[in-house]
């Protein structure tokens, strides 16, 4: 398969391009490292210019799919050609190297395309100095491609072919056999295939060998007028646009019925109809522009087709070793049948003859003589030509057996008989009659066997043709999600889909960790990690700016510490998050940060310690008419929703569940500090055990929460954190603490704020509850509030709630603004002893929808993904996903993973074993699941593991 231009290839290329000269760049775009593509303008034209180093260069009209975060070399060429004009696009001489040329003047930049070797893409300046080069490198001693050197131009080629006294010194000094072509190739800048096409032109033959085909004394005269032509083809293709040309290759699909089915691959990609691919199969295209588009953009397309053909051709190849196997079975059942009957009726026609060369071996053994003296004794008999011993040809006494030569005494001379002579072996423990219905009873036993083979025959082959059809019909479908399986750009990453909606992405080691921070930790997102060994940087995506909830920062926080040393230590430990903004690749003066680590500016937000369970489960893609059944399958619980329901759960310790209506009088006054983190935290419906996590890394005096109390209205619409002032005034000072691996900082060590009261209230009544505030002991807190809303219905109440939120976001806004810090929101509110944390506020989802700007791209791929399809939904492919198994709860397909002993690689196949063997699975989930290849399920999962899954141990016996 063709993958790369030749230098007529790029002749015709740059000829045809030239239509691009006076647009404009618009925009430019890396596909990957190697493939760049350049967005031009002009007035309602546009155009799209695609480049590979190495390997070709033509426009484009396929949608490419670009990097989310464009490289530095694009970068580069952004900043340097954005707005600018092609000014020119020409071939450097006669090589294999394009030069285009953007702006004029002094403001002039060049991008220089090789199309030979390894490749290379080159951005210089007016003066031809590298500004930026893909790939750096020194070219023999004295050349270096590298930036602030100039660029050699006058390397480049500059004749199409060597002299003719040249090209003849090479013809008479090769090999004799050798190929013409493969002698010229070097001396010539056509490329092969002109080459083959002049020489056949010429009247050579195709592969014509030197000394064979080639007489230089003859074809010398021939062979140069052949160059000429060819030469003239390279100059007609510089000023005249070629058509394009895709070169097939027909492919035969088997298959079980012997129906004709068939595809078409491309092989190669030709400005011209060359001789050689006249009698071909091929595709005309207006330019050789549009065909080389064509041939690159299904190439990949092409190469899936090509490998469910094969795994086809595979399952058919088996079907057939089936059918043959049968055939010669009963073939060689015919012939051993046919041969024993033929043994049985040699031995009874020569019945005298067996039983003498029976009776005489068993004589000399009866006699006691050795083994070799009997042989020594048969050989004297032969020798006197006695028929008896002339007939025994072989003993085989440790069988007890010997080897006779019999033929048909009866045959007649003039006639053949049916009977040929047969070394035949004779059993000595029987006698003629024994040894012929022996052999009789062999041909009736391999006559049974063979009725039977005929008997079973259909049924196993259609079996087998079952089979076969059932693993081609796989293949296809295999096949047709693999073409439609997009990869999403956060798969390199570890991720998933937290329970409400938020993409979290971490590094999988120093180079992305440090990727993530630097390209895709944006404004809005939050920066979680976990001061332990190996720990990810995880980032919370959150295109759409608003305040993340607790329970998605505390599902990212068991990533980071899943993802560390903690899961193979089976310890369990907590995380922190900070915004955005705190997190900087400034080192302080006179120290540095090596790759993937980072300096973390102002106050640490804690995490509670988090359980060691992750889960893996499978998310699916959703075709664009299913996605409206999904809606909000994944979104954030406030509060007004838990009140609409009548339902507010607070776990304590022990797990007691209060309900609104309640009339127990519950001690809710002396609650333990893990209760504090998880109203902090999370939501009301999960709770760590008591003793089990420890809110702050600091000294157990810093842990202590002497003056603890909690309060609750059912009417809040966010928390706020008071400490005390004392406390909170020392942290003025911006606090600096440094993650990863580099030189040791001085930093100030932060110390925990003493909580002195948690509160769930609108602003308004803060004030008024503070004044009332009942001390820790009085258990009528529920009851009171209870009468103090009886006669509100639900309107009044929703009303109600509405003033109140956008009351408190008006003082909230106010006090932002009058304490505002120069540094950032890391020190908004501390003079007044309110820690504000826009991920614990919670807000009115009416009042979300009227500040909604829209959907986001990002959010919108998210909701083309769920976890629990239906079956009305239409499927194009699955996608695993490692996640802490909190957010997997509503999967249809999840396992639980826990720190164990069992590799990675086999904890994914029972995973599958599992979701293939559920009751509930469709027949297109197995298709999309067995398609899902091995290196795709294990590679987020944290390291050993124990598997845990309802029914696991039957599926694993």
């Amino acid at each position: 398969m063709k993958t790369r231009f030749n230098t007529y290839d790029l002749v015709c290329s740059v000829t045809e391009l030239q239509r691009l000269i006076g647009m404009r760049v618009n925009q430019i775009y890396n596909v990957d490292h190697r493939i760049y593509l350049i967005r031009f303008q002009r007035s309602e034209e546009k155009c799209i210019l695609l480049i590979e180093s190495g390997n070709r260069i033509h426009t484009t009209a396929f949608e490419w799919p670009k990097n989310i975060v464009p490289s530095s070399f694009s970068m580069k060429m952004r900043k340097h050609l954005k707005n600018k004009r092609l000014e020119s696009l020409k071939q450097i001489g006669t090589d294999r190297i394009v030069d285009l040329q953007f702006g004029s003047g002094e403001a002039a930049y060049h991008i220089i395309l090789e199309v030979y070797d390894r490749g290379n893409i080159v951005l210089t300046d007016h003066e031809m100095t590298i500004i930026n080069i893909l790939r750096p490198h020194t070219e023999g001693d004295k050349v270096r491609f590298a930036v602030k050197e100039k660029y050699p131009s006058d390397r480049a080629y500059t004749a199409t072919m060597a002299p003719l006294e040249d090209i003849k010194k090479s013809i008479e000094s090769a090999k004799p056999g050798e190929n013409l072509k493969k002698v010229l190739n070097p001396l010539l800048e056509f490329g092969a295939a002109v080459i083959d096409h002049v020489l056949l032109q010429a009247g050579f033959a195709l592969g014509c060998k030197i000394g064979k085909d080639f007489d230089i004394a003859k074809d010398m005269s021939r062979l140069t007028v052949a160059l000429k032509n060819a030469d003239n083809m390279l100059n007609d293709a510089k000023k005249n646009v070629s058509k394009g040309y895709i070169i097939q290759k027909k492919e035969i699909k088997p298959s079980p019925d012997s129906k004709e089915d068939f595809i078409f691959t491309n092989i190669e990609f030709h400005p011209f109809l060359f001789e050689q691919y006249k009698n071909d199969l091929y595709k005309e295209f207006d330019s050789f522009d549009v065909a080389v588009d064509e041939y690159f953009s299904t190439m990949e397309g092409q190469k899936l087709d090509l490998k469910a053909l094969q795994k086809e051709k595979e399952a058919m190849k088996k079907l057939e070793n089936v059918k043959k196997d049968h055939s010669q079975r009963l073939i060689t059942l015919e012939k051993t049948q046919e041969l024993d009957k033929w043994k049985a009726e040699l031995i009874s026609r020569n019945q005298s003859l067996v039983d003498n060369a029976i009776f005489a071996i068993q004589n000399a053994l009866a006699n006691q003589v050795s083994w070799p003296d009997i042989q020594i004794l048969l050989k004297e008999a032969q020798a006197k030509g006695d028929p008896i011993a002339s007939a025994i040809k072989q003993l085989k006494l440790e069988t007890n057996h010997i080897a006779l030569l019999l033929r048909d005494p009866y045959e007649d001379s003039d006639e053949e008989s049916e009977l040929k002579p047969t070394v035949i072996d004779i059993d000595l423990a029987y006698s003629a009659f024994g040894n012929a219905r022996k052999y009789y009873n062999q041909k009736r036993s391999a006559a049974k066997k063979q009725q039977k083979t005929i008997e079973s025959q259909d049924k196993a082959l259609k079996s087998a043709e079952k089979k076969t059809k059932q693993t081609l019909k796989e293949v296809q479908t295999i096949h047709s999600i693999n073409k439609a399986r997009k990869t999403y750009w956060f798969e390199k990453f570890y991720w998933f889909i937290s329970s409400e909606n938020y993409l979290v992405i971490g590094g999988r080691d120093q180079q992305q960790n440090e990727l993530i921070v630097k390209k895709y930790l944006k404004t809005g997102d939050i920066y979680v990690h976990a001061d332990l060994t190996g720990a990810s940087s995880i980032v919370v995506k959150n295109p759409g700016g608003g305040p993340i909830p607790p329970k998605t920062l505390a599902e990212a926080g068991t990533m980071a510490v899943a993802y560390s040393i903690a899961w193979e230590a089976k310890v369990v430990a907590g995380a922190w998050w900070v915004n955005n903004d705190q997190v900087s690749k400034t080192a302080p003066t006179g120290e540095y940060l090596t790759t993937g680590s980072f300096m973390i500016r102002g106050k640490k937000n804690y995490l509670p310690p988090c359980q060691l369970i992750m889960g893996l489960g499978f998310l699916f893609r959703l075709e664009d008419s299913s996605i409206e059944r999904h809606k909000d399958e994944r979104k954030v619980r406030v509060i007004d929703e838990e009140i609409e329901k009548n339902e507010s759960v607070v776990e304590i310790d022990k797990e007691i569940e209060l309900e609104e209506n309640s009339d127990e009088d519950e001690d809710l006054e002396n609650p333990q500090l893990d209760s504090i983190k998880e109203e902090s935290f999370t939501e009301f419906d999960a709770m760590p055990k008591k003793n089990e996590n420890k809110y702050d890394s600091g000294s157990e005096e810093d842990r202590d929460f002497p003056d603890v109390q909690i309060k609750i209205d059912y009417s809040a619409l966010r928390v706020e954190l008071h400490g005390e002032k004392d406390t909170v005034d020392k942290r003025d000072e911006e606090d600096v603490t440094f993650v990863g691996k580099s030189t040791v900082i001085n930093s100030n060590k932060e110390k925990t704020t003493r909580f002195k009261e948690l509160t769930l209230k609108p602003e308004k009544e803060s004030k008024k509850l503070e004044q009332g505030q009942l001390k820790r002991g009085q258990k009528s807190r529920l009851k009171k509030i209870k009468e103090k809303y009886k006669d509100q219905d639900e309107e009044d109440r929703h009303l109600a709630m509405e003033v109140l939120q956008s009351a408190g976001a008006a003082k909230e806004d106010k006090r932002r603004n009058k304490h505002k810090d120069p540094s950032g929101p890391k020190q908004q509110g501390k003079k007044k002893g309110i820690v504000n944390q826009p991920t614990i506020r919670y807000i009115n989802t009416d009042h979300l929808d009227e500040e909604d700007t829209g959907p986001v791209p990002e959010m919108d791929m998210l909701d083309q993904l769920t976890g629990k399809p239906v079956s009305e939904d239409e499927l194009l492919f699955a996608v695993p996903v490692v996640a802490p198994y909190n957010t997997l709860l509503n999967y249809k397909f999840k396992v639980k993973l826990t720190p164990g002993t069992s590799t990675r690689g086999k904890a994914a196949k029972t995973a599958i074993a599992v979701f293939l063997k559920d009751k509930e699975v469709t027949l297109r989930e197995k298709d999309l699941l067995k398609a899902v290849k091995d290196e795709s399920v294990v590679r987020n999962i944290p390291g050993k593991v124990k598997i845990s899954a309802p029914q696991i141990q039957k599926i694993r016996k």
